[in-house]
C-alpha cells in the first residue's frame, strides 16, 4: 500500500488550531469571535469526516475484501482501528465521543452546539494530530 496523502487532513487540523487560538483572543461580543467560532465548528466537522475516510483505507489490509471495509460505519472504523492497534482504546473512545457530540447536537447548530464542540477542541486537536501520524505511518 502506498503512503496516503494526509496533506489536506493536516492542513485542516492546523487551521482548526489557529482558529481556536484566534477565538481565544477575542471577547465574546466581538464580530471576529463568531467568525472564528464558526471556523472551529466547520473544521471540527471536516476533520471528523476525513478521519473516518482515511482510517478506512488503513484498515483494508486487515480484511479479506475492501468492500467489507467500505461498509463499516464511523464507529466500527474506530473500533477496528483499536482492535488492530492502529490507535489506543482511549483514543478510540474519545473519537466515538466526538462523533456522538456531533450527532447529539448537530440538529441545533446554535451556540449550544458550538460551545459543546469548543470544549472538546484542545484534546480533539491532539488526537487529530496523533491520528494523522498513525495514518501516515500505517500506509
Amino acid at each position: 500500500m502506498s503512503q496516503l496523502n494526509t496533506d489536506y487532513f493536516a492542513r485542516c487540523i492546523a487551521t482548526l488550531e489557529r482558529a481556536l487560538n484566534y477565538l481565544n483572543e477575542q471577547s465574546e461580543n466581538e464580530e471576529l469571535h463568531d467568525i472564528y467560532r464558526a471556523a472551529c465548528v466547520k473544521e471540527f466537522e471536516i476533520i471528523l469526516e476525513q478521519s473516518g475516510k482515511l482510517l478506512k483505507k488503513c484498515l483494508k489490509p486487515y480484511f479479506s475484501s475492501p468492500k467489507q471495509v467500505d461498509k463499516l460505519n464511523f464507529k466500527d472504523v474506530f473500533r477496528y482501528a483499536a482492535k488492530h492497534d492502529l490507535i489506543g482504546l482511549d483514543a478510540a473512545e474519545r473519537w466515538l465521543a466526538y462523533r456522538d457530540n456531533r450527532n447529539d447536537t448537530a440538529h441545533d447548530y446554535g451556540a449550544g452546539f458550538a460551545d459543546d464542540t469548543l470544549a472538546l477542541l484542545p484534546q480533539f486537536i491532539l488526537d487529530a494530530y496523533q491520528l494523522n501520524d498513525v495514518i501516515k505511518n500505517a500506509s
